[in-house]
């Protein structure tokens, strides 16, 4: 049966004018498919069509199309953009047929044969899942998709082609809703696929169509003003092109060369990246130079192409790509660069041979031709990555596109002055950084600057292809707080001096605010009195001090103050007081165990006996919960599990942590120290450690007592059994009159 015989079917199964229109398709893509299609193919799928039309089976989709239509856009598509063989047309042809029940994949594989039999089936199964999981593409979903396509590239690169021809069917759809889930799914999952392949057009159209359903608003923004520019944008490549053309000709070259404006997505991204609008936006367009060469001559030539091109426009050496030396893995050939163009306007250069220009256009399709692709080595090594990726991702679809990209992450960043002077800085570097290796005055006085047209911090993290202006102010001096977003070595060390200098000088005016004081006072300073006082009040050195009281920091008159108590103080014949901190009991810090054996290191059933040491940070004690670390010296360490250092440990080292746990009965005595803090008087003292001397089975160790302000602070070694005699101990100690808190110390 022929297409033209359903003259007489109902208007509910198909419209006249729907059967005409897919009547005249039908036909077109039957010339479109002459000499890779038979006519005794052409003639038997004409049949299987119009006798799933006569069957009233086949379904509209949710946008009202019919998926005969669709499939022969999809087709044609295919034809015109990377050739389509027979297994692959008559299998999109027929997979919605089959879907809706009009014939079976059984008759397929009978007719046509097992490989159209295996794209319908994959079809299918992609097609389920989206029935199944009709909302957003979830983790384990998209996993699972994913895994579908990649039993066949061609299932894939269907997929994206029948995306394209659904979003050019559904521009202003009633249902948004559903058009905007459409856009996303490909903005999200199509156009990073194709991307990967290599489809560069059917990629773009992707992102242009997603950004236009999505926000037709910015979408009409940016057409409306490139076309405002066209003239503009046209006069300038014009401009660019001919000195170039002529240096070309001038080397012997025979190219065709050509500028093209970029997607509008591209254009939208780079303004989002950038946060500027379109007029700041200079790299709008693109120079392609196709040379006319022999495969034995195309890397040469192209190189030559690219010093033609450098020698009169300065390059941004990290805009620089070389995929002709070592192509992507998608096939995909070119030497790209970016250049400062006249009036200082980025212009991005592509250089290719008409063969690379051909796979770039079309993807690895353009060679591979669909016919043998199963042996295709350069198929069989990307399907085996895809596959060890969806393996190994188990965090979603973030990561699983993050593990695709192809993105060259570099070391260096490289941005330029408002002059076009060109300046290298390691990854990372800010604002600040680039101040500094312009000049030392301009990083010291740096406050803030101008990136792109917009007001940047000084602790902003520059990009390649950043245009940077510094902003100073004489008043500005480096702060400490400067060392945590400063990178490169020259500006820390100049922060560091500058920082040394200015306490420095602060130290010299506090030392003669303070000598100026006494000497007014008709008092003499005393170091061993002074330098007590300093210890007291927390600084760890007399510069410290003395920068304290230069910065106005410390108020002088209460060092005064307090200088002169301690003096009064220091100098009282009487009998003192006596101070807890003066109970000091030293002994030998026996860290020594008899716990050879009662350790249990390792996975399963572990072993006894090894050699090991308790760590000081924590001094883990038997029933503790610990955990062993392998230390560099070659012993392990066993740490408590609340050890102040376990969580940096776990981070950095997990592959050096060893499972330990204690076992059966511990009789010696393991280290532990308590914080005690209480009311300065010695009693209190002698009250604790008679406590801890009367305990069974435990010894004082070592005890220190600090007091300040009528209160002391003790730290209490003791030797214990295990931790329920510590628990103990610690309840006795708490019942002792005039102690306010007992503790653990890690």
């Amino acid at each position: 049966m022929r297409l033209s015989d359903l003259t007489d079917i109902s208007t509910d199964i198909i419209s006249p004018n729907e059967l005409a229109d897919l009547t005249k398709e039908f036909n077109q893509l039957v010339r479109a498919l002459h000499g890779r299609v038979s006519e005794e193919d052409t003639a038997t799928l004409e049949d299987v069509i119009a006798q799933s039309i006569l069957s009233g089976k086949l379904k509209r989709d949710t946008f009202g199309l019919h998926p005969l239509s669709q499939s022969i856009a999809t087709t044609m598509l295919l034809c015109d953009s990377l050739g389509a063989d027979r297994a692959i047309s008559i299998a999109i042809l027929l997979h919605e047929i089959v879907h809706d029940q009009c014939i079976t994949i059984e008759d397929v594989r009978s007719r046509w044969g097992d490989d159209i039999a295996t794209i319908v089936r994959c079809l299918l199964k992609t097609r389920d899942l989206y029935a199944t999981h009709a909302a957003a593409i979830e983790s384990e979903n998209f996993k699972r998709l994913l895994l579908t396509l990649a039993e066949d590239i061609r299932v894939i690169i269907i997929m994206i082609v029948a995306r394209v021809v659904l979003m050019r069917s559904i521009n202003h759809h009633p249902n948004q809703d559903a058009v905007c889930q459409v856009a996303m799914e490909a903005a999200y999952l199509y156009a990073p696929l194709a991307h990967r392949l290599g489809l560069y057009t059917l990629k773009s159209e992707l992102e242009d169509l997603s950004l236009k359903y999505t926000d037709r608003e910015t979408y009409t923004s940016i057409a409306h003003k490139l076309n405002e520019t066209k003239a503009r944008r046209d006069a300038y490549i014009d401009a660019f092109i001919a000195p170039v053309k002529q240096k070309l000709i001038e080397a012997g070259l025979h190219f065709d060369i050509k500028g093209r404006t970029k997607s509008i997505y591209s254009i939208w991204n780079k303004m989002k990246r950038q946060k500027n609008d379109i007029e700041h936006i200079y790299d709008l367009f693109a120079i392609r130079i196709i040379l006319d060469t022999p495969l034995e001559r195309e890397k040469a030539e192209c190189w030559l192409a690219y010093s033609v091109v450098t020698d009169m426009y300065q390059p941004n050496p990290s805009r620089t790509k070389d995929w002709i030396s070592v192509p992507k893995t998608n096939g995909y050939e070119s030497l790209h660069t970016t250049v400062c163009g006249p009036d200082n306007k980025f212009v991005e250069v592509q250089i290719r041979t008409r063969r690379m220009d051909e796979i770039a256009e079309k993807g690895l399709a353009a060679h591979w031709r669909y016919k043998g692709i199963k042996s295709e080595g350069n198929l069989d090594a990307w399907m085996k990555n895809v596959r060890d990726i969806l393996e190994t991702a188990e965090n979603g679809p973030s990561e699983l596109m993050k593990n695709m990209t192809m993105d060259v992450y570099n070391k260096e960043v490289f941005v330029f002055t408002p002059k076009g002077d060109l300046y290298r800085l390691p990854l990372g570097a800010s604002l600040l950084d680039f101040a500094f290796h312009i000049h030392t005055r301009l990083g010291c006085q740096c406050i803030g600057g101008r990136v792109n047209g917009c007001n940047r911090k000084i602790n902003y993290k520059l990009q390649s292809g950043d245009t940077v202006e510094v902003f100073t102010s004489p008043q500005q001096q480096p702060k400490r707080d400067w060392l945590s977003f400063a990178v490169t070595s020259k500006a820390r060390n100049k922060i560091r001096v500058t920082l040394k200098e200015q306490q420095n000088r602060a130290a010299e005016l506090g030392r003669e605010l303070l000598q100026r004081r006494f000497k007014n006072r008709k008092i003499e300073i005393e170091e061993n009195i002074l330098t007590r006082l300093i210890r007291k009040l927390g600084f760890k050195t007399t510069t410290d001090f003395y920068s304290s009281l230069g910065e106005e920091r410390t108020d002088i008159n209460d060092i005064f103050e307090q200088y002169e108590v301690m003096r009064d103080k220091t100098s009282e014949t009487a009998i003192p007081t006596v101070s807890a901190e003066e109970f000091v009991l030293r002994e030998n810090d026996d860290n020594t165990t008899n716990a050879s054996d009662v350790l249990v290191i390792g996975h399963g059933k572990g072993v006894k006996g090894l050699n090991y040491k308790m760590a000081r940070c924590c001094n883990p004690i038997y029933g503790d919960e610990v955990f062993g670390f392998i230390s560099a010296e070659g012993y392990i360490k066993i740490h408590r599990s609340d050890c102040p250092n376990a969580a940096n440990i776990r981070q950095k080292y997990p592959y050096r942590i060893i499972r330990t746990r204690w076992s059966g009965h511990f009789d010696g005595q393991m280290s532990a120290t308590l914080r005690i803090l209480g009311q300065d008087d010695i009693g209190i003292i002698t009250n604790i450690t008679s406590i801890i001397t009367k305990e069974h089975n435990t010894s004082l160790r070592n005890i220190a007592v600090d007091s300040n302000d009528g209160l002391f602070q003790g730290y209490v070694v003791v030797g214990v059994g295990d931790t329920a005699a510590l628990n103990n101990l610690i309840k006795k100690i708490k019942t002792v009159k005039g102690v306010k808190d007992v503790q653990r110390s890690k």
